[in-house]
């Protein structure tokens, strides 16, 4: 008995003699081999070399949530990317609109084929604008024909206009009646992407309910979903709570839109900004972490009927460069590995970002940055989110 025990003492000197050996080889390989940065990673830093400033990347499925940061919270400073930082989700608010809209469908207190002279009698009059010729399905899907907004906001428009009127306060009654300014294209005629679109969907959702667009995002979805780090600022300019500070270079692409821009530099710091203008079509303010419950929560079905998800993700030919598609409020977007996925891409003045989930809401990404870039930014975006939504994880990084 006593020779057994010495020979179980003696194999367990052994095992941890080996082990010990075996950790100290494997730590000199590692120190001799440095294990190569995972994909997100990688891809997180590619586009910090494309000339963002910071860029943060969350990846969610149902066992993994991956994480990754590049570059600085500020210019000129060694400051970290926050871990969850907020930042002005920019067009990525439409998403929550479109889908406050289809919950007041799917209650049978409204209906998509409704004009928007039936809801909002007077206001889209002038230039060959006429709300009795529009739907709200139209207001959702941009096929209005209404002009844009946008160019006719000096604060987003150019340095020294977001100087003199970044602090402006608009009603969304002026800022329709600024884009009644141009002429409309004929409704139902083709794709068109306008923030006006939007800017009246929310005064819909406030006709209809008798509560403020904020209102309503805030009890039907923030709340809902948990989602702490998420807010709809109104006209408060500043972003509270961790968050990096944005740039703009006001060059091509710069705004609320979606469109291709490519940026020129890093220009000023817009940090600061009366989000007004954006109501409805991109004032709202979030996380990563926050957009990718989001996503997975419309996509896996929490927040629609099955009807109206359905009418949602109806998608028609929208932004042929780009292989996408646009539904009701969010687009539909090709994947490297074939098939496609929602999302949208969401900018408001140096903060950009692409997100979206699979088809049934399991796994999601989300990436924003906080300049306008360079020229290969926004495709290395893109890239990311499809790579990583192509992608199977089975571990959790923190």
């Amino acid at each position: 008995m006593h020779g057994l025990r010495r020979r179980r003492r003696d194999l367990l000197v052994l095992t941890s003699l080996t082990t010990a050996v075996l950790a100290a080889s494997t730590a000199s390989t590692a120190a001799a081999k440095p294990r190569p940065a995972d994909p997100l990673q990688r891809q997180v830093e590619a586009i910090r070399d494309t000339g963002a400033v910071g860029v943060h990347a969350e990846v969610t499925s149902p066992d993994a949530r991956d994480r990754a940061y590049a570059g600085t919270a500020a210019m000129n400073t060694r400051r970290p990317m926050p871990r969850d930082g907020r930042f002005r989700i920019g067009s990525a608010t439409k998403t929550f609109t479109a889908t406050v809209v289809l919950q007041l469908v799917g209650e049978g207190r409204m209906s998509l084929e409704d004009t928007v002279e039936q809801w909002l009698p007077g206001v889209v009059r002038g230039n060959g604008n006429d709300g009795s010729r529009i739907t709200v399905r139209q207001l959702l899907q941009h096929t209005s024909g209404l002009p844009d907004v946008e160019p006719e906001i000096p604060a987003l428009n150019s340095a020294d206009g977001y100087r003199a009127e970044r602090f402006r306060t608009y009603t969304p009654e002026e800022l329709v009646g600024l884009a009644m300014r141009q002429k409309s294209s004929s409704p139902g005629a083709g794709w068109s992407y306008s923030n006006t679109n939007y800017i009246l969907a929310a005064m819909i959702i406030h006709k209809v309910t008798g509560r403020s667009w904020a209102r309503e995002v805030k009890n039907r979805i923030i709340r809902p979903l948990g989602l702490r780090d998420t807010s709809t600022p109104g006209v408060f300019p500043s972003i509270l709570g961790p968050h990096a500070q944005s740039y703009a270079a006001f060059g091509t692409g710069t705004g609320t839109g979606t469109g291709t821009g490519t940026g020129t530099g890093i220009g000023i710091d817009v940090t600061k900004l009366n989000p007004s203008m954006a109501v409805g079509s991109g004032s709202i303010i979030s996380t990563a972490h926050d957009l990718n419950q989001f996503y997975a929560a419309l996509l896996g079905g929490r927040l629609l009927a099955p009807a109206q998800l359905d009418e949602m993700t109806t998608t028609m030919p929208a932004m042929p460069e780009l292989g996408m598609r646009y539904g009701l409020g969010l687009a539909e977007i090709p994947l490297p590995c074939g098939g496609s996925y929602f999302g949208h891409r969401g900018k408001l003045l140096g903060y950009v970002t692409w997100g979206g989930a699979t088809r049934d809401g399991t796994r999601t990404a989300v990436v924003y940055v906080t300049s306008d870039g360079g020229q290969d930014t926004q495709q290395a975006m893109i890239t990311l989110v499809g790579q990583e939504l192509c992608r199977t994880r089975a571990s959790t990084r923190p």
